[in-house]
């Protein structure tokens, strides 16, 4: 069995564990135990990549491996990896471990929740290490159906309907996907579906120009492309805390990949075509999404329109097809899953001290929970790309690459673009001055008579999750260039 496969086998072991479990105490030792785990396999997954490549080997994809599956339409489990999709390995594993920790208190329905949980898991790590086209189909449906049940019966607010909304926008993105995958199959007229061999072969021009809006459409829909993001926020802001750290921090980026990876590499000629049409859309969405993000007064809300905002961004960068704004829009997809994760892992921690996430009751939180607070703060001038964290080179590679296209066009929406960063310091700095260094001091919930339950700080679970965050965040700022390579010399990269 190929080493990768551990990816998949890992969490369906987590949920035979699971199964077994009797007691809390089993259920997290099976939890914390697997997450780890993974997390350690992606991480020698990453040196070992690195050791291949500083070996010579120069292949597209490495550690591939294939089995027949169904030999009738020439499904087969491929799987292998590059740089890209290594370094998404090793996102998801790390917001997988960190999301265990922050449920590490659960106590409803404390085994269903964590068996779907690794089904989620399974389907997202399984989408990374496909190359069979079929097979990431699989494993992106098998990721999308579990968020269904974790919103709608562990959420919280208006969490049928977000998770209903949720489920058929996604779902009719799948059907685009699933019809620009059979076209790409038929049309490059391979006798697999392996996309490294549909890739050498190459897809006729007249059909790219059909199939390749289907594909980024379909994909975008995941991505928060505008105007299909409006599940985003709602989901976001119904779902429970390590929900929504799997869900923007990983989810998301199967779109952004998924676009980049299968629409924009494999139909390249139709995606210069018609990229104007998208470009607009994403510039669209990315100042959207900032302005959104200004007039809300939840903080789950106003996480999930900066949401929108950034993961326009990586679109927006995808479609400049240069190599400096392709390795920048990996890096915002990487540095976006971090912070996003770290933002609604503090709001989920917050929200269950006060009982709130209105804005406008919450003042001086910085007294009451410090560790939480400077934690928070950290959170938001990463978002703004202060110089040091993740957000400021990833954004700075991004707009760089996409200002290479030396035109009008593409240079004005990069422009335009470029305003989002002071939209976003805006509401950023406001919010962390409204919540955490207001004058009146917040109180915790109502005790029996009349009495109140001051607020506490973050427990050791919750530091421990936090913590990894940040060191993952400001490791990204710190040290971007080794990553960087494993980027840009990846299979399709131009």
């Amino acid at each position: 069995m190929n080493f990768l496969s551990l990816f998949v086998l890992i969490p369906v072991l987590m949920m035979l564990g699971l199964w077994v479990s009797r007691n809390i105490t089993q259920i997290r030792i099976v939890m914390g135990a697997g997450a780890s785990a993974l997390l350690a396999l992606a991480v020698s997954l990453v040196f070992l990549y690195r050791g291949a490549r500083a070996g010579g080997d120069a292949s597209g994809m490495l550690f591939t491996d294939s089995c027949v599956w169904y030999e009738p339409l020439n499904i087969h489990y491929a799987v292998g990896v590059d740089g890209i999709s290594t370094l998404m390995l090793l996102l998801s594993a790390v917001i997988v471990f960190t999301g265990v920790f922050a449920s590490w208190r659960m106590k409803e329905q404390t085994k269903e929740f964590f068996l779907w949980y690794c089904l989620l898991s399974t389907g997202v790590f399984g989408f990374f290490i496909s190359l069979d086209l079929f097979t990431l189909f699989m494993f992106y449906e098998v990721a999308l159906i579990p968020m269904y049940l974790l919103i709608g019966v562990w959420g919280s607010g208006r969490k049928e309907y977000s998770a209903m909304k949720l489920t058929l926008m996604l779902m009719g993105g799948s059907a685009f996907i699933l019809m620009g995958i059979l076209g790409l199959y038929f049309g490059s007229g391979a006798v697999t579906m392996n996309l490294t061999e549909i890739a050498k072969l190459g897809i006729p021009p007249e059909m790219q120009r059909v199939f390749f809006p289907l594909t980024f459409v379909g994909f975008g829909v995941l991505g928060a492309l505008f105007p299909f993001h409006t599940w985003s926020p709602d989901g976001h802001a119904s779902a429970p805390t390590s929900v929504s750290m799997l869900h923007a921090g990983v989810l998301m980026k199967l779109g952004g990949y998924g676009c980049f990876r299968i629409a924009v590499c494999l139909m390249p000629e139709a995606a210069a075509e018609q990229a104007w049409i998208f470009l607009i859309l994403t510039a669209t969405g990315v100042v959207y999404g900032a302005f959104s993000a200004c007039v809300q007064k939840d903080l789950k809300y106003i996480n999930a329109y900066s949401s929108v905002s950034h993961c326009s961004l990586v679109l927006f960068a995808i479609l400049m097809m240069t190599r400096t704004a392709g390795t920048g829009a990996v890096l915002q997809m990487l540095s976006h899953g971090l912070m996003t994760a770290l933002f609604f892992a503090l709001i989920g921690m917050i929200y269950g001290r006060t009982h709130t996430r209105d804005i406008r009751e919450m003042s001086g939180l910085m007294k009451a929970m410090p560790f939480l607070s400077v934690c928070y703060v950290i959170a938001g001038l990463a978002n703004l790309g202060l110089p040091g964290l993740s957000g400021f080179v990833a954004e700075m590679t991004l707009f760089v690459g996409s200002f290479e296209v030396n035109d009008a066009f593409h240079r004005t929406l990069t422009i335009i673009a470029t305003t989002s960063i002071v939209i976003t310091a805006v509401y950023i700095l406001r919010l962390i001055g409204k919540i955490l260094y207001g004058a009146t001091e917040v109180t915790g919930e109502t005790a029996g008579h009349g009495a109140t339950v001051p607020l506490t700080d973050a427990t050791w679970d919750e530091r421990f999750a936090v913590i990894c965050l940040l060191v993952a965040i400001a490791g990204l700022g710190l040290a971007p260039w080794g990553i960087s390579s494993m980027i840009s010399n990846s299979f399709l990269l131009n």
